[in-house]
């Protein structure tokens, strides 16, 4: 087992300090920097970028090949953590308690030390993670975004406003894959310089505000489905991004249920949970996204799209197309056109 002491006062020292023990190379660009490691001790990254609002975004895409532990002295940075394994899991206890408790993949996770505590993660060897961590400096948040302290319950709202450090805080919820979907945006933004970072930006506060939804919802006993298991969830998930990526494909609850395995109940309950939307408006929606993006990126006509994504008829299309963005397709067309 490999101890790593971290003692920084900020997410670059904190980096710093794991790159000492475990090697590799940072790469800085437009404010985003890159841990790579490939060695004998780990293989993969850790990125981070630092707001000037006061929170820190993380991203772990590595797989260590020791026992690894991160002991955090939480004396100068003790950031609140809203943390989500969208792969593997590991481990953490505060320096008063016995055991650690495991972070379940997709399980979304906040918690915070105390001043002269000690925050322990531990992470064991052969698991590949992918963990997001969005940290938030409670000074600064407090003076730049958080303007409003009623968007916060009352258990979160004295953790924001506890700057002075003198209280432990966790908060282990149940799965949630709303989180995953928009974790896995993260890695699907393209773009180069200042617009990615601004991209990324935005995606942190809508993973910030699902983590706070969350937390409300347990706070105010507002139901949280339980009935679904995490595999049921992760069937569902897969599902939609099987419909998503062949729009085309004729697709019914029944033969969803048959191949999938689950219930149609399931099946709906799962989609309305992940997406807000029934089976059968999710396909609708999918279809009427792609049909806007190949208007945007392509040069086929309005019959050839509807044929492309499964449609049958164009006048039920031009319908459904005209009440969800508020204009005909073939207005959108030739405004693209122009």
């Amino acid at each position: 087992m490999r101890e790593i002491h971290i003692t920084a006062e900020d997410t670059e020292s904190t980096i710093k300090q794991i790159q000492n023990v475990i090697g590799g190379t940072i790469e800085s660009r437009w404010g985003e920097h890159i841990l790579t490691v490939d060695n004998a001790v780990a293989k993969g990254a850790i990125r981070y970028i630092v707001f000037e609002w006061g929170g820190d975004f993380l991203y772990y895409d590595i797989a260590f090949f020791e026992d690894i532990v991160l002991k955090k002295d939480t004396s100068v940075y003790n950031p609140i953590s809203f943390i989500y394994c969208l792969n593997g899991h590991f481990k953490h206890r505060f320096n008063h308690q016995d055991n650690y408790k495991t972070l379940e993949q997709f399980q979304s996770v906040i918690m915070t030390s105390k001043n002269g505590g000690y925050s322990n993660e531990y992470y064991p060897k052969g698991i590949k993670l992918e963990v997001n961590v969005i940290q938030i400096n409670r000074i600064k948040f407090l003076n730049k975004r958080l303007n409003d302290a009623s968007i916060l319950n009352d258990k979160l709202f004295k953790v924001f406003y506890d700057t002075d450090y003198q209280n432990v805080f966790s908060y282990y919820g149940t799965y949630n894959l709303k989180l995953a979907d928009h974790i896995s945006q993260f890695r699907k933004v393209e773009q180069k310089g200042m617009l990615r970072i601004l991209l990324i930006e935005g995606q942190v506060y809508q993973v910030l505000s699902l983590h706070m939804q969350q937390h409300n919802k347990a706070v105010t006993n507002k139901p949280i489905s339980k009935s679904l298991t995490k595999n049921e969830l992760k069937t569902i998930r897969a599902l939609g991004n099987t419909i998503s990526n062949n729009v085309s494909l004729e697709y019914s609850l029944e033969k969803l249920s048959l191949n999938s395995g689950l219930a149609q109940a399931k099946l709906q309950e799962g989609f309305k949970l992940l997406y807000a939307r029934t089976v059968t408006e999710y396909i609708r929606h999918v279809r009427l996204e792609k049909a806007r993006d190949l208007i945007n990126t392509s040069d086929l006509n309005i019959s050839e799209i509807v044929y492309t994504i499964g449609f049958s008829s164009r006048s039920y299309f031009s319908k459904i197309f005209k009440n969800k963005y508020k204009i005909s397709p073939s207005a959108f067309q030739k405004n693209k056109r122009r």
